[in-house]
């Protein structure tokens, strides 16, 4: 019996594979860590005269737990990362991080060889950096297109997790288009490859050996791998490193824009079918957005012919445009699809402040379980709202709780209307129905939030 039940599911394996073995299909590493091992190199970092150790914490404590018994010499201080070969004549890229706060930078070749490296650039937005060493007729990574790797797909890192160089993980490509905290310019591929400190700065391979990200990240609660890591594509990072060749420094685009999600309470209130788009929750003063007619509450559908399906979205797009290149965006204004030609400008270092113009009122009122009142001229001073808005002073059970409203917001707008007193917004309240879209000021910061008015 255990004979037939071996012979059936050998026959179902067969057949589900034509005549290949299920196994013979898995994809084999070697000939590609052959092919790739070259052009990857290790980044050893010693820090400047004083300063902390960059990249070194939790590394000597996890080599004494791995060698309890002494069999093996404690590890180098020096900070370990990862890098890889992008021109025959030197270049390498590696993620910032792991060079930042440098006194010398070494580089290790597969070949053993050593190295000590120029840093030509950094830029932080997008935790990457070029080095140079003196050597010719390297071997380069051949550069993939990041746009043909499909979710599900095989690839591959080569790095030097804590200080183990050449070190070769596999996995699948999780997710695309991934946004992270403070990382809003790079849409980053998720991948379950096996990444931990020492990783940082190397390269993710395709099947056909070439390079289509840069490992950067994990996520993790362990301070370890944990099934989850990114990578920058490498379109991105090749553009950030040849802006850096070339300038010393990183030009992106810039709209002038605050951004949030479309989610389905809001999708509703602007008539949409589905949440999708960036919800413009405020427009910068000075900005080309300004100049070009953008308001508050237009939902950006499409920014240069691509569709932008989420807020996240939207910012990569515009940072990848060259500053002053002109660009058709789409929008939703009014329940009605436009069009909208903007020059872009040239992403400030820091973004701009908030201000604005005119505005007085301090009378109090109840709405929807809401306690309202105007703002104060010390308080149009303090937040820079100088147009005005409505304080939220209570928040009872009822409509502008469900809402997600809290004390100390102060509403700007309703849908596409400013709201300059708690009188006015009163009255627009007594004569809608169904859901509508307030624009929020809360913490520096503009959002907007579903009010469902009954009816």
């Amino acid at each position: 019996m255990p004979r037939l039940i071996a012979a059936v599911v050998a026959a179902v394996l067969l057949a589900g594979c034509g005549s290949e073995p299920y196994e013979a299909r898995l994809p084999d590493f070697t000939d590609l860590a052959k092919q790739a091992a070259p052009s990857v190199v290790n980044v050893s970092v010693a820090p400047e005269s004083g300063s902390d150790e960059p990249g070194s914490e939790g590394f000597e404590d996890w080599f004494r737990r791995f060698f309890e018994d002494g069999s093996a010499p404690p590890p180098s201080r020096a900070a370990q990362g990862s890098g890889f070969v992008i021109s025959e004549d030197g270049y390498i890229l590696t993620s910032r991080h792991v060079v930042r706060g440098a006194g010398e930078i070494e580089i290790t070749l597969s070949d053993r060889r050593r190295f000590v490296a120029e840093l030509v650039g950094e830029d932080a937005a997008s935790d990457l950096a070029v080095l140079k060493i003196d050597a010719e007729d390297l071997d380069p990574v051949a550069i993939g297109d990041p746009a043909a790797l499909e979710v599900g797909a095989w690839v591959m890192a080569i790095g030097s997790p804590f200080g183990f160089e050449t070190s070769v993980t596999a996995g699948i490509v999780s997710a695309k288009q991934r946004s992270l905290v403070d990382d809003q310019y790079v849409p980053f591929i998720q991948t379950d490859v096996a990444i931990n400190p020492g990783n940082s700065g190397g390269p993710l391979f395709n099947l056909q050996g070439e390079v289509v990200g840069i490992n950067a990240q994990i996520f993790s609660r362990s301070g370890g791998f944990q099934g989850v890591s990114f990578a920058i594509p490498i379109d991105v990072a090749m553009d950030v490193a040849k802006q850096l060749r070339d300038n010393g420094r990183v030009a992106r685009g810039w709209l002038g824009v605050q951004i949030q999600e479309v989610d389905p309470a809001l999708a509703e209130s602007f008539g949409m079918d589905k949440p999708t788009g960036a919800l413009v929750a405020r427009v910068f003063p000075g900005s080309p957005a300004e100049a070009a007619g953008f308001r508050d509450g237009d939902v950006i559908l499409a920014f240069g012919g691509h569709d932008i399906p989420s807020a996240a979205a939207l910012p990569p797009r515009v940072g990848s445009t060259p500053p002053g290149e002109e660009v058709a965006v789409a929008v939703l204004r009014d329940g009605e699809r436009e069009r909208i030609e903007v020059t872009l400008g040239e992403l400030p270092e820091e973004g701009p402040m908030a201000g604005s113009a005119g505005g007085d009122d301090d009378k109090d009122a109840s709405v929807l379980g809401l306690r309202l009142r105007g703002l104060t001229e010390e308080e149009r001073r303090e937040t820079g709202l100088e147009q005005g808005g409505v304080r939220v002073v209570d928040v009872d059970r009822g409509a502008g709780a469900d809402a997600g409203l809290r004390p100390g917001d102060v509403i700007l707008g309703l849908g596409a209307e400013r709201i300059r007193d708690a009188d006015t917004l009163r009255e627009r309240l007594a004569g809608m129905e169904g859901t509508v879209a307030l624009l929020v000021w809360r913490d520096g910061a503009r959002l907007y939030l579903a009010l469902d008015t009954g009816g």
